[in-house]
């Protein structure tokens, strides 16, 4: 990716500003993919990982803060995110008979079924968008990742 062509310009970039830029681009492209991929089931690339939360809980009830905690996207407003789903009737939410104040949620078997689906077509996009990269490239991206200090 030649950053300075996308972005149309004859002047290098400073080496941190291009990267920064670079991951812009690549994120925003990830984004793009990620919602083509997710748009036949209509769903969010958030609700889809709501979804995958649910299914990792094995059957055991999630509550929207095991939800927040676990998101990869923390800006998400998960009370909306799961009503969208119930109204697809990809999940449940019940009260707590133990804690009536505690709201549980669950995946549904549609919810499942359309997960797998989903997975697989995530899945192929993984693929389709780093065809061009050996194990050893992940291994290397992932390590140099790790280094990105975003606790600020």
């Amino acid at each position: 990716m030649d950053v300075e062509k996308i972005l149309k310009t004859n002047k290098p970039i400073p080496l941190e500003g291009r990267t920064i830029i670079h991951l812009l681009l690549i994120h925003q492209s990830i984004t793009e993919k990620t919602a083509e991929a997710l748009k036949p089931f209509d769903v969010s690339a958030q609700q889809f990982n709501v979804l995958r939360i649910l299914k990792g809980q094995n059957g055991k009830p999630a509550n929207l803060s095991t939800l927040n905690d676990r998101m990869v996207s923390k800006m998400s407003n998960t009370t909306r995110l799961v009503d969208k789903l119930i109204l697809k009737d990809f999940v449940k939410r019940t009260v707590c008979k133990e804690n009536r104040r505690k709201i549980e949620i669950y995946i549904t078997k549609k919810g499942k079924e359309e997960l797998i689906k989903m997975s697989s077509a995530m899945l192929g996009m993984e693929k389709n968008l780093l065809k061009n990269t050996t194990e050893e490239d992940l291994k290397t991206l992932n390590k140099l990742l790790d280094k990105f200090n975003t606790d600020n």
